[in-house]
């Protein structure tokens, strides 16, 4: 990995074989490769200028634009490290945030949100102008190895407070190093790529796919926050090529009054991930957008993906459907059981996965690294199992499992079943407290507008699908599922009313 290349010699090389190029376009703007550049060697001298030197931490509260780029590079050239934080967040997590990192400035769009949390706010309204000084101070540039960490990206948090996961510049190299030497095109990229960022940057995919694109040096397309609206017009008016989603966000493009087919016909391979797809979501998506898939499991810790369902498992009715997919070359995984052996094929424990790109540490938390981070591997919470021919079938997190009188079941597997219900638009499953069998199983399910669903017609749907012990004693109807921004069920949420008054989660 000590051959891998950093992110300013890739960018310099860019702008200097294809310097017109358009690195980056949003509205009606267009960053070329050299501009994007000759602005971050900008940014570095104001960053000079206010006094930041390597190691610092910079933060970006904002929606994207191209100036969380220019900060990234600029951050590079210097060798501090750039601190994404999610522009949801309430003021008081955006604080601690702010207060954990040690950020020494702070570029945001909304400066009342930061409060006295740093001294150093920089207005993105401001930014063109910050980023030309008037008197220029020495740059004091870094020559940065694979090593050297570049970004401090922060947990969702729905387990506790967020940490802040340090990761390096071979981060965003290896998984494409591994690909490119086995020869595989799993993820790649043409010379003439057009490529949607439509996932934020404050999330380790959005973050990561948009330097896949930018270190491939093709045109990546910059919408400021998702909606379906924005993403199918920058497909249609820019000639998309390739994207990366969540599979919530392919259900609201579906989902979209007036999209016809032709909106999609540039797409050539979509990425998704981030949490599980059903079986009826991924045939529509595949009927729909015309192109190739592939489906990638990662964590912020292992630096995004670490395993890939390539495209050529997209069959419809292929069994490896249900499978997170594959190790990429280079990247190991166990299955263990709760005392550490290692689990044989089929049986579920937690994953463990050691990649070349996974994180450095948690940033200024020492037992949480070792908690995590434990002899090279790293601890993903997850719960799975290796099929008979490696593939990777993960059934929940760890923590979510459901024990019903001495049997496990795991929320995603009945999730699911339920969704597979023509009736369904989403679901959530918990495990509930029950004095005669310890938990039991609960579901909270919203429907398609306009369909008419009862308890009774899920468990007779259910019957046969599912082992008698899943499915489900309980359902509850919602208007909606709640979700953090990457997406994920906050079962924690749904759990509360029902462990409230006991001393412990689980029974």
């Amino acid at each position: 990995m000590n051959n891998l290349p950093t992110l300013i010699p890739t960018l310099q090389r860019h702008a200097a074989t294809r310097p017109a190029h358009p690195a980056l376009l949003e509205a009606n703007t267009t960053t070329t490769y050299a501009d994007l550049a000759a602005r971050a060697a900008a940014v570095a001298q104001a960053l000079c200028d206010a006094g930041i030197r390597a190691d610092d931490r910079i933060a970006y509260l904002a929606k994207d634009t191209a100036a969380v780029f220019e900060l990234l590079y600029g951050c590079a050239t210097i060798g501090a490290v750039l601190v994404p934080i999610n522009w949801r967040l309430a003021p008081g997590e955006i604080t601690d945030i702010l207060q954990h990192s040690r950020a020494r400035l702070v570029v945001t769009d909304d400066p009342a949100r930061i409060g006295s949390s740093c001294d150093l706010v920089v207005p993105v309204t401001d930014f063109e102008s910050w980023r030309t000084p008037t008197e220029p101070a020495a740059v004091v540039a870094v020559t940065a190895t694979p090593d050297t960490p570049v970004v401090q990206m922060y947990t969702s948090g729905t387990t506790g407070t967020p940490k802040g996961v340090v990761l390096a510049h071979r981060t965003f190299f290896a998984v494409r190093n591994m690909l490119d030497t086995a020869g595989l095109d799993w993820i790649d990229w043409h010379p003439t790529e057009v490529n949607l960022l439509a996932l934020p940057t404050f999330h380790i995919g959005g973050l990561w796919w948009a330097l896949q694109g930018l270190c491939a040096g093709v045109t990546n397309v910059v919408i400021p926050a998702f909606t379906a609206t924005a993403a199918i017009t920058a497909i249609r008016e820019n000639n998309v090529t390739t994207s990366c989603f969540v599979p919530s966000m392919l259900l609201m493009l579906l989902s979209e009054p007036g999209k016809a087919a032709a909106d999609f016909a540039s797409l050539r391979k979509i990425v998704y991930g981030g949490s599980p797809i059903g079986p009826d979501l991924l045939t529509r998506a595949v009927d729909t957008f015309g192109c190739e898939f592939a489906q990638i499991y990662g964590l912020t810790e292992t630096g995004n993906t670490a395993i890939c369902l390539p495209p050529a498992d997209h069959v419809p009715g292929q069994q490896r459907l249900h499978a997170a997919g594959t190790p990429y070359p280079g990247v190991d995984i166990e299955i263990r059981r709760v005392d550490g052996t290692r689990a044989t094929t089929g049986e579920s424990g937690e994953v463990f996965l050691r990649s070349p790109a996974q994180m450095v540490e948690y940033f200024a938390d020492p037992e949480a690294t070792a908690a995590t981070l434990t002899d090279g591997w790293i601890r993903t919470g997850d719960a799975g199992y290796l099929d008979t021919d490696g593939y990777l079938v993960l059934r929940d997190r760890v923590k979510d499992l459901i024990i019903v009188a001495g049997e496990n079941v795991y929320p995603a597997e009945v999730e699911k079943a339920i969704t597979a219900h023509p009736a369904v638009y989403d679901c959530a499953v918990i495990g509930t407290p029950d004095d005669t069998w310890g938990e039991r199983v609960h579901a909270f399910v919203v429907t398609h507008p306009d369909t008419e669903l009862r308890t009774r017609d899920l468990v007779r749907f259910l019957t046969g699908r599912l082992a008698a012990f899943k499915i489900p004693s309980r359902y509850e109807f919602l208007d909606t599922i709640p979700r953090n921004p990457s997406g994920k069920i906050l079962r924690r949420t749904l759990r509360e009313r029902f462990w409230a008054d006991r001393d412990r989660r689980v029974n």
